[in-house]
């Protein structure tokens, strides 16, 4: 498993944090729950070539 450090600005806080992403998959969704403020943030990523090419990071409804 190659995993990343990844940077992003929570949704709801404003504040960057980061998670670890999983790049030996294609495509990922999954929630997450921000280290910060502590609400759940909706998590998509498309991974080619072991580089992240699209990355969001939404407020879960």
């Amino acid at each position: 498993m190659f995993e990343e450090e990844y940077f992003f600005d929570c949704p709801y806080c404003g504040v960057s944090v980061s998670m670890l992403l999983d790049l030996s998959v294609a495509k990922q969704a999954y929630v997450e729950d921000c280290e910060v403020c502590c609400n759940p943030v909706n998590v998509s990523f498309r991974v080619i070539d072991d580089e992240v090419v699209d990355f969001r990071a939404e407020v879960d409804d």
